[in-house]
């Protein structure tokens, strides 16, 4: 029987019943909760120095945390006062994905960190740069090595972090279903948000396991519901193998499994 891992939290006994109708062995670990808007203090707080001025260059690490951020100011601010504020900075983009995010805001980066787009081509596209008043956008994991390289220049650096979710209240079973992955005990992973890989990196790191969960994860056949969830799945270096017909848990489950040759 191909064993599941979901990773669905509001919708847990529904994704664990759509996998056994399929023939599928699931263990489902919650692995977010949404928390208010209002309580991303951090992130409004940056606002309101952006605003005034307190910045020369901004870096944006991913093109999900640069859209979800841009969503979430809008929330308390104008729609476009985030857009106005970061054409008066110096805009540096990690790859073509935030890139991609700040023009659909019609912003144009002035830096593009080249491939393999990791902290080290982000500290070599901008050295010899004057800027030294510097925010980091993150989404997904931190980032120290690219914060500390920047601080060693003397860089005043704020780091950005981006959520809307938190970790669960239970966080066994996410620790178990990072437990689980590392021995290689999942055939088939399936992603139905993108905070998801972000929560599950987050806890296997503090078990000191992360790269063995990112390795498995490789290996598995992992299912992404669409775009967006693909995007913070390949900022881990991970592939998916399929997204669904329709960005649908139902089409998702359904799908992930047929083409794992389950019917």
């Amino acid at each position: 029987m191909t064993r599941v891992l979901a990773l669905e939290s509001r919708r847990a006994a529904e994704i664990a019943e759509l996998i056994r109708r399929q023939g599928g062995e699931p263990f489902v670990a919650p692995s977010m909760r949404e928390v208010p808007l209002e309580a991303n203090d951090a992130a409004f707080a940056f606002a309101e120095r952006l605003f005034a001025g307190a910045f020369d260059m901004m870096m944006l690490l991913t093109g999900v945390g640069t859209r979800h951020l841009n969503r979430l100011l809008a929330t308390r601010f104008p729609e476009d006062a985030f857009a106005r504020a970061l054409r008066a900075l110096t805009l540096v983009a990690r790859g073509p994905k935030p890139a991609a995010a700040l023009r659909d805001m019609g912003l144009e980066p002035a830096l593009i960190a080249p491939s393999p787009n990791t902290w080290r081509e982000l500290l070599a596209v901008t050295g010899g740069r004057p800027e030294r008043r510097i925010a980091v956008q993150e989404y997904g994991r931190p980032n120290p090595e690219l914060l500390a390289g920047l601080r060693a220049r003397g860089a005043e650096v704020t780091s950005v972090r981006v959520y809307q979710w938190d970790l669960p209240e239970d966080m066994e079973p996410l620790r178990e279903a990072a437990r689980r992955l590392a021995a290689g005990a999942f055939d088939v992973v399936l992603f139905t948000t993108a905070i998801q890989i972000a929560h599950l990196a987050r806890v296997a790191r503090e078990a000191g396991i992360e790269d063995h969960v990112l390795a498995a994860l490789r290996r598995a056949r992992v299912c992404s519901i669409g775009p967006t969830t693909t995007e913070a799945l390949e900022e881990f270096a991970i592939r998916p193998a399929m997204e669904p017909s329709h960005p649908k848990m139902g089409f998702l489950v359904r799908e992930a499994l047929a083409s794992a040759g389950l019917h």
